[in-house]
């Protein structure tokens, strides 16, 4: 369940699956069972990776990067190729940052929490990113402060998240994809973001909204919606393995929804280049300054 803070609009799962149970779901969300799937997702995107590590060219030409929830390395990967002078390590509670660093997409890959870990990574990087990490963490504040301590003098902190005023998350309700309940904890109002990073000690040198949006609301609304209709039952938590009436019904109701997944994918693709001046961009990007 999800509530808001009246006077801050902070959104905030309540009560808030903590650090075992985040544990136990992703062993086969990210792992394991699921490991294939994220991988074709991951593959997927490939092409905003550069589009990530351009954000920090016009303001650092970094030696040293920490990808912060890096998973399998995919974007320290991509990345490496438009900066080739710079040094990728990668940090993750999964067992991916170890395929991250056996593929060699990352130098180092650190595995745990980054609160915990941030006092030997000390002023060690000229860049820390975090995509589309801070919602999942149990302790947003606290990593906002371990990134600070990880960046030198001068270095970059570069955060991407999902936008909880975006339209799409008040029209489509339950069904907006990046809610990902019980994944994401915590979703973090821009105003907000901001100055909890001032308050840190960065200054917030660049905000985008048009780069960061990903156009699948209503494919993705469509999708979650058929699946509310007819859940799989295959998955890992599950007690038993679904019948052969239940994995007939599932095939019926997804056949008989393509046209709307084809026509969510359409106007996805239609609304892409409004979609921040419209209030439907889904995700916001910030770069900012550690001044001390």
């Amino acid at each position: 369940m999800l509530e808001r803070c009246q006077d801050c609009r902070h959104l905030f799962q309540n009560p808030q699956l903590n650090a075992e149970g985040l544990d136990f779901y992703y062993r086969d969300f990210y792992d394991g069972l699921g490991e294939e799937n994220l991988a074709a997702l991951f593959r997927a995107h490939a092409a905003r990776y550069p589009l990530r590590a351009r954000a920090v060219l016009p303001y650092a030409e970094p030696e040293t990067w920490l990808d912060v929830g890096t998973g399998h390395g995919h974007f320290c990967d991509a990345a490496r190729a438009l900066l080739p002078r710079t040094v990728f390590d990668g940090l993750d509670i999964s067992a991916g940052i170890e395929t991250a660093r056996q593929r060699g997409w990352v130098r180092r890959g650190h595995r745990g929490a980054f609160v915990e870990l941030a006092g030997e990574l000390a002023a060690q990087y000229d860049v820390v990113s975090m995509f589309h990490y801070l919602e999942h963490s149990t302790n947003p504040q606290g990593e906002l402060a371990a990134a600070h301590r990880a960046l030198r003098p001068g270095g970059h902190l570069l955060i991407e998240v999902p936008d909880p005023q975006c339209r799409f998350a008040r029209l489509l309700g339950r069904w907006w994809l990046p809610w990902l309940q019980p994944q994401h904890l915590h979703f973090i109002p821009v105003g907000n973001l901001r100055e909890r990073l001032t308050e840190l000690g960065f200054t917030v040198v660049a905000e985008e909204h048009d780069e960061p949006h990903d156009p699948v609301d209503l494919l993705a609304a469509v999708w979650l919606a058929l699946s509310g209709l007819a859940p799989r039952m295959d998955e890992p938590w599950f007690a038993a393995a679904p019948g052969r009436a239940r994995r007939v019904l599932r095939a019926t109701v997804l056949v008989a929804g393509v046209p709307l997944l084809v026509l969510g994918g359409l106007l996805d693709r239609l609304i892409r280049p409004v979609a921040h001046r419209t209030g439907l961009s889904n995700a916001y990007r910030l770069l900012a300054r550690r001044d001390d």
